[in-house]
């Protein structure tokens, strides 16, 4: 299939080529300017922005184990419909993605269902139990993007350290989610005022950012490149910005909802704004953004975590963490960050396609000429209210419901063929 893409906004960071031109796609790949023929499918994208295809560098598909929430199926039509091209799955499934044939099982289950690309992320420690190393060589040769055991921290530091060793052979990413469950004790939500007045039990900022120092230690130690998940406080923030001062290979990401919401968003509490790492206050959400506009936090990734009506609908303390992110990511990126100045467009863009494929090593995050075609075009001036009956994803516990975003994707395109068109 051949395509033309005309009189778009190019928006390529890794060329730092902000310019309106024509981008030309030919048998999944992009391609030197031709000469139209009948078989050319042509776009005017006028007024609209042409970006690398976006990649969320921190989903649960849910799937193997957990399909009433999501499915690869659903999963990946929701990051079309959110302008992802391809997405990087937490092994946190049943069972745990924790060897060579639980990866080459998502594998197979993207390549029939899928509408995007999926990268798997491996387990380190044996069904995320944190007492011994999982198969990361055998996962790697399978096509493990990274390894994590997302939505559990890695107690033992020793663990940590050889999973690390092992990592820098194999030339793969740690992932991090950095949480002293000592320190977080069973909390709910962020502690400070507003859990105290709700007199829910609080989960302190020096919970994620103990774990955050120690892991940068033994980063800088090992070597290994260390991606830090889903970062939230202030201090986690500057422990990074002096980590890469020192050159120790750390980087970072940040949910939309940890750059947008702060803890008041529990409000009367709603389960939909129950995440872990919690929302936190008004200077960590300060923090992030200062973190984002000066690169410390490379990538915004949506920690997409699907989950159903009747498990968010009950008592506070006993609903699960997790909301969805892959449909409102895009439009709160460009409501909250690029209309206020704090990113640039193509800063944005970085953020979303070049930096979180180079931290994961795949290919992508470029228009360059011979990249595969993997293209993201986003609307500025679309605007839309969040509705959840829309979302293409199986669950809808959002706590967006109701807001107004604009800059919202409106084409998305893998390997030359769209995969949604917004109407």
């Amino acid at each position: 299939m051949k395509l033309i893409m005309q009189n778009g906004r190019l928006l390529d960071p890794a060329a730092g080529r902000d310019l309106t031109a024509d981008l030309y796609v030919n048998n999944g790949f992009i391609c030197a300017p031709f000469q139209p023929d009948s078989n050319t499918n042509i776009i005017d994208a006028g007024g609209k922005l042409v970006t690398p295809g976006l990649v969320d560098m921190h989903v649960h598909l849910r799937e193997p184990g957990f399909e009433y929430k999501e499915t690869i199926a659903t999963g990946t039509a929701a990051a079309a419909r959110g302008g992802f091209t391809g997405v990087a799955c937490m092994p946190n499934t049943d069972p745990v993605t924790d060897n060579r044939v639980a990866v080459e099982y998502i594998n197979k289950r993207t390549q029939e269902a899928g509408q995007v690309r999926v990268y798997p992320v491996g387990a380190i420690t044996r069904g995320s139990q944190g007492k011994e190393l999982a198969e990361l060589a055998d996962m790697r040769e399978a096509g493990a993007a990274a390894f994590s055991d997302d939505g559990q921290p890695v107690t033992d530091a020793g663990l940590m350290r050889r999973a690390m060793r092992y990592c820098t052979m194999l030339g793969a990413a740690i992932i991090s989610h950095c949480e002293d469950k000592s320190l977080a004790g069973g909390g709910v939500m962020h502690e400070g005022a507003y859990s105290t007045i709700l007199g829910l039990k609080g989960v302190p900022a020096s919970a994620e950012e103990a774990m955050v120092a120690r892991d940068i230690i033994l980063a800088g130690e090992t070597g290994c490149p260390l991606h830090i998940a889903h970062i939230s406080t202030a201090g986690s923030v500057c422990l990074v910005r002096e980590a890469k001062k020192r050159g120790v290979k750390v980087t970072a990401e940040v949910t939309p909802h940890h750059f947008t919401l702060t803890d008041r968003a529990v409000g009367d509490f709603n389960t939909n704004a129950k995440v872990n790492p919690p929302l936190r206050g008004e200077a960590d959400v300060q923090a992030v953004r200062e973190g984002l506009a000066d690169g410390t936090i490379d990538a915004i990734a949506t920690d997409h975590a699907p989950h159903s009506f009747d498990e968010k609908n009950v008592e506070f303390d006993l609903a699960p963490f997790g909301l969805v992110g892959l449909e409102t990511a895009v439009g709160l990126v460009w409501t909250e960050l690029v209309q206020t100045g704090i990113l640039t467009p193509l800063q944005a863009v970085q953020k979303l396609s070049c930096n979180p494929a180079r931290i994961l090593g795949i290919a992508g995050g470029t228009l360059a000429e011979g990249a595969p075609a993997d293209i993201t075009v986003i609307d500025p001036l679309f605007e839309e209210t969040v509705n959840p009956n829309n979302f293409a994803g199986k669950s809808r516990n959002t706590p967006f419901t109701g807001h107004r975003l604009k800059g919202l994707p409106v084409l998305t395109i893998v390997a030359g063929e769209i995969k949604y068109r917004r109407q």
